[in-house]
């Protein structure tokens, strides 16, 4: 029995590959394994090749597999596309429909079976994925009855002889492939699961959730490519707490809108992808300059311009940092997992109204969109820190009668009380030009220079929970690897291998990009002969943003890959060894 294996379905875009790996793998996720999936897709409605692989293991998984058991082809090009992942026991499942051809460069078994034909005969070929469902089953010796419970809730609204119909497509599926198998059956079974229920969410719906258990009432924002989903999500939860979405007409009303609700007093964000991050540059520095909280999802893709809107990359690092003109006091994070993706986005909101600036999540393609299994969240590490929010109208008392009150008053901290609009003796100016301590227009030198220091002190030590994930048994090491986001699976596993090789390897993964903690990762850096930057951009933004920050620049090596496809464990051992 093995303990883990990776199955990936293909085909072509809009022929259900999507609801093939969803039902798959909700099953499995709970019989209680740990999942980890990724799908390639195309940046269409319908037509491109399409796939979906999934890890399926007794124990955590946080990366896609290096190889290959069971490919599930709808079509001839899935074949061509994946089948060198394949280990020479794979096993290839396919359509009899297009009479499918196994390459001659590959030891894996091909078995045909009618998917289409078996699911026409039941009363339409779009069960047809539900007869490749029941193929894989034989493979693992699976039984069919476990996949009752999934369709009974995903067609279960349809009636019950909808739901048969696909739980009888199902059983045929197996028979058929486990007479193909003849002995053979169960040849790639999975050790049996601990049985314990665990979540199996995307990325995108951890923020989601996060942002409704951090009080968000309102979002604003414009459909993209991979931030969507979180959107999506609040449309229907947003609605039960009495909040509410809006789509705007672009990303720069997405932005001010937030700010306009923030100011008023509810918690309100946005999110998007690159090029709507382009959009909201001037909104983010009206939100650093008006000192009003403004949280921004920035769920990374490739670019620049459209680029690549469905494929992995980490190129926006600079942009999120530096793209707003002037200088303004800014906050990026960075989860590496899905779990993190919902507590920091909790967190966002603390920090967005604790210092009065905007705060970036950072994210990419990968933690957005690849699902996961995911522990039970802990709500009572939940809590809502709103900052120097005036909330009792009896604390404004003192002002005298019309005396305008000091929103921006220069403080040790850097941070200035804030009211909501309407409360008594509150009264100042809002403007996105320079202010005085008022809120009232001023060009003065000297006050200029007081209020920039005053805003840039916001951040000079940000109260940030591990801004730095380390690993690092070794005192002194052979090589650090550091990286961001979703690469944390990739390294650790790849970490594993080269200790395996007598190495001694560190790891640390950035959690806090902006302001740098570079007083976390400066000891790691000093006590280890070469460090390793990995990361999905062309010009090695993460490792150009260490050497500003910590130095050691002659000990970083970039390991960049910007290709639109996510590292696997096997690359980042491979280039980590030949660094040595």
């Amino acid at each position: 029995m093995k303990e883990q294996l990776s199955w990936k379905v293909g085909g072509q875009q809009g022929e259900g590959i999507e609801s093939t790996g969803e039902i798959f793998s909700i099953a499995l996720n709970r019989l209680g394994y740990y999942l980890y999936g990724y799908r390639h897709f195309s940046s269409r409605i319908k037509g491109g090749h399409t796939n979906n692989k999934i890890r399926v293991s007794t124990t955590q998984v946080r990366a896609i597999a290096d190889d290959l058991d069971i490919l599930v082809a709808f079509d001839q090009e899935t074949i061509d596309v994946n089948y060198k992942e394949l280990h020479n026991d794979g096993v290839i499942i396919a359509d009899a429909k297009f009479k499918p051809e196994k390459p001659e460069d590959t030891e894996a078994s091909l078995y045909i079976v009618p998917f289409t034909e078996l699911a026409s005969e039941l009363g339409t070929s779009l069960m047809k994925n539900m007869v490749a469902v029941g193929a894989t089953c034989a493979v693992l010796n699976l039984d069919p009855e476990v996949f009752k419970e999934v369709v009974e809730e995903i067609f279960g609204r349809k009636g019950e002889t909808v739901v048969e119909k696909n739980m009888e497509a199902i059983r045929q599926g197996y028979q058929v492939m486990k007479t193909e198998l003849g002995d053979k059956t169960g040849a790639l079974q999975l050790k049996e699961a601990d049985g314990q229920k665990r979540m199996f969410m995307i990325g995108n719906d951890a923020i989601a959730l996060g942002a409704l258990a951090g009080g968000v009432r309102l979002m604003a924002a414009y459909p993209i490519t991979p931030a969507s989903e979180i959107m999506e999500y609040l449309i229907k939860k947003l609605p039960m707490v009495g909040g509410t979405v809006i789509q705007t007409e672009d990303e720069i009303a997405a932005a001010t809108m937030a700010i306009g609700a923030n100011y008023g007093g509810i918690r309100s964000f946005t999110a998007s992808a690159g090029p709507g991050l382009s959009l909201m540059m001037e909104a983010i520095g009206l939100s650093g300059m008006t000192e009003q909280p403004l949280v921004v999802v920035d769920t990374q893709r490739g670019g620049p311009s459209t680029g690549l809107p469905t494929k992995q990359e980490q190129s926006d690092l600079m942009a999120m940092i530096y793209g707003t003109h002037g200088e303004i006091p800014k906050i990026v994070l960075a989860p590496s997992t899905v779990q993190e993706a919902f507590y920091d986005t909790v967190e966002a909101f603390n920090l967005a109204e604790e210092y009065q600036c905007p705060v970036i999540i950072l994210s990419d393609l990968q933690l957005s969109l690849g699902k996961q299994t995911v522990e039970p969240l802990d709500y009572s590490k939940v809590e809502i820190r709103r900052g120097k929010l005036v909330k009792e109208q009896d604390q404004l008392e003192e002002l005298e009668p019309k005396k305008y009150f000091k929103r921006y008053e220069v403080t040790p901290d850097g941070v200035s009380p804030r009211v909501t609009p309407g409360m008594k003796n509150g009264i100042h100016h809002v403007t996105g030009v320079e202010h005085d301590e008022t809120g009232k227009p001023s060009e003065s030198p000297v006050n200029r220079q007081a209020q920039m220091d005053k805003r840039m002190r916001k951040i000079e030590k940000i109260n940030f929970n591990n801004p730095v994930h380390i690993h690092a048994p070794h005192e002194e090491a052979d090589l650090l690897l550091i990286g961001f986001n979703s690469t944390r699976g990739v390294i650790e596993e790849a970490m594993n291998r080269l200790e395996a090789d007598g190495l001694k390897v560190n790891h640390a993964h950035i959690r806090l990009i902006h302001p740098f903690p570079a007083e976390e990762l400066e000891p790691l850096m000093q006590k280890t002969k070469k460090v390793a930057v990995i990361e999905h951009n062309a010009t090695g933004q993460l490792a150009s943003i260490i050497k500003m920050n910590v130095g050691y620049g002659s000990k970083i090596k970039n390991m960049t890959k910007y290709d639109g496809t996510p590292f696997l464990p096997h690359e980042v051992y491979s280039r980590c060894k030949e660094m040595n």
